[in-house]
């Protein structure tokens, strides 16, 4: 088991982030442009709502050892992604959502996620 955490400590890289943040700002664009009741206005709040998100995952799953995937863990994981994609729309000037929206959010981006290999978005 420390081996595995050893090797992910050892993959992870500054470029590994700066692909993660983008490709979570692309997924979080395309959720944005189909969603209603999800907005964002701008590029900046878009990249600032990719590291949001991408911490709060992080500390969701630091602190409950439960992964926010709205598809890999069943209801649970999808209402906190829901629950996480809501708060960012507080956090975040120029990010706009609605209780509905970031449902519906999160239903989109676990669709995103089952279709792009390799290792999940948020």
């Amino acid at each position: 088991m420390s081996e595995e955490k050893r090797d992910r400590n050892e993959d992870f890289s500054i470029v590994h982030m700066l692909i993660r943040i983008v490709v979570s700002a692309i997924v979080l664009a395309i959720t944005a442009f189909i969603t209603p009741g999800f907005t964002i206005s701008g590029m900046w709040p878009l990249i600032i709502a990719a590291v949001v998100i991408g911490v709060l995952d992080y500390l969701v799953v630091r602190l409950t050892k439960f992964e926010a995937n709205p598809f890999g863990r069943g209801i649970i994981g999808f209402v906190i992604s829901a629950a996480i994609i809501y708060l960012t729309g507080y956090l975040v000037r120029g990010v706009g959502v609605t209780f509905w929206g970031a449902l519906i959010a999160a239903l989109v981006i676990g669709v995103i996620d089952a279709i792009i290999p390799g290792k999940q978005v948020f």
